[in-house]
């Protein structure tokens, strides 16, 4: 029987490709706010990031959320993402 294809995401903070299931969704939504997509269903420009602690720092260090979602982010939004990061299965 021929295996179901996981699908791969880019995280933005290393460029390494990854399950879709152990990144986060960031979305900006037409609205220009920034939001932790737990769905990946909101409408908007979304954004892959590997849920790991590191990785996050990394993100915030190049302010590769930013340039990715073309737009400026909230320093708390870092904080979610740690708490949110936590909450994601890692499959490696």
């Amino acid at each position: 029987m021929k295996q179901k294809k996981i699908p791969l995401r880019k995280c933005i903070a290393s460029q390494e490709m990854f399950p879709k299931k152990s990144l986060i969704r960031i979305v900006r939504t037409p609205d220009n706010e920034v939001l932790i997509d737990p769905t990946s269903k909101k409408s908007g420009r979304g954004a892959y990031l590997c849920a790991k602690e590191d990785y996050i720092d990394l993100a915030q260090k190049r302010k590769a959320i930013e340039r990715a979602l073309k737009v400026q982010i909230d320093p708390a939004l870092y904080d979610q993402l740690r708490e949110y990061a936590k909450t994601v299965i890692h499959d490696e």
